[in-house]
């Protein structure tokens, strides 16, 4: 059987506040194979942004091991990690933010290659960052542009092409469209589908956009407050949800027909503090097939279908 190039097993983060842990990641086990992307689904606050930084290690794990390509590199050294970083990648949400704005176009994508010294000399250096433009549709006379004066589409263009800059192997995609007009982000959805083709790349694909997840990935997990509660191959998802928060998310895509509407399902009930959660289930209090057991703890991903997880009391 082919070994996974990321994996995580029981990958825990909590953040400590005044009122006790907050439980943002929590035993959470994914698998991505190499040159697959897997979408990561949930409402805003469910833990998707940080397993794909904690996963980098841009935070430290509170538990639970990384592994990439087999190895476990939650106990690598900062030299370690340093080489690491050459094939484990971010793209951030806001493609503004992210940029630094004292920068040209030229320094932001050249500088992950200089941190690394992957390419020590300035015209090779130079040289690269023309082919990342060009491989990412950035127009050359940009090359000493800086962000506040380019469009949104282009400065993600830059990140993508900044992520690339030393030849990874595996990209977080932390919401790359969400910030974009809905015409500018069919065009990066586009290019990075396009990018993976030509470079075997492996992606972590997180939104909260169903419609754009059933797009681009293999395969989905659902995450809510912090725990991944389903995990299937894209098709099966969609045509067998078995979550009930799954199947409110899917609910509540909307549909471009008059013909076709349906009556939106809203969630009720208030969202379960990640703080010092209770046991069981952490969307009980807005099931509506909740029972006792929900409530009981010991819930656990059970294989319902062929490849398809689902944490649900329904389901034992």
């Amino acid at each position: 059987m082919d070994t996974p190039l990321i994996q995580t097993k029981d990958l825990v983060k909590y953040f400590n506040t005044k009122r006790g842990n907050l439980h943002a990641v929590d035993h959470v086990n994914i698998s991505i194979m190499k040159g697959e992307t897997l979408g990561v689904v949930g409402e805003s606050g469910c833990g998707k942004s940080t397993l794909g930084r904690t996963i980098l290690r841009l935070l430290e794990p509170t538990s639970g091991e990384i592994l990439y390509n087999g190895q476990n590199i939650v106990d690598y050294s900062t030299k370690q990690m340093k080489e690491m970083r050459k094939k484990m990648q971010i793209i951030f949400q806001d493609p503004f933010t992210s940029l630094n704005p004292r920068m040209s176009v030229s320094e932001i994508i050249a500088e992950p290659m200089i941190t690394t010294k992957t390419l020590k000399n300035n015209t090779e250096r130079l040289d690269r960052v023309y082919r990342l433009m060009e491989t990412v549709g950035l127009a050359e006379r940009f090359i000493n542009s800086y962000p506040h004066e380019l469009d949104g589409g282009r400065r993600q263009r830059i990140g993508i092409a900044r992520a690339l800059s030393v030849d990874p192997e595996f990209i977080i995609c932390d919401e790359p469209v969400s910030a974009l007009d809905v015409s500018i982000q069919a065009q990066i959805l586009n290019l990075m589908m396009d990018l993976q083709d030509e470079m075997g790349l492996t992606y972590m694909f997180v939104t909260h956009n169903l419609s754009v997840i059933k797009h681009i990935s293999n395969n989905i997990a659902v995450m809510y407050l912090g725990q991944c509660v389903e995990h299937a191959p894209t098709n099966e998802l969609f045509a067998h949800p078995q979550h009930p928060y799954t199947k409110a998310l899917l609910n509540a895509i909307p549909i471009a027909s008059l013909k076709d509407r349906k009556k939106l399902e809203i969630i009720k009930g208030e969202v379960t503090s990640p703080i010092n959660p209770k046991p069981g289930c952490r969307f009980a209090d807005r099931c509506p097939y909740v029972t006792d057991r929900c409530r009981e703890d010991g819930l656990k991903l059970r294989e319902v279908a062929p490849k398809h997880y689902v944490a649900c009391r329904l389901h034992e």
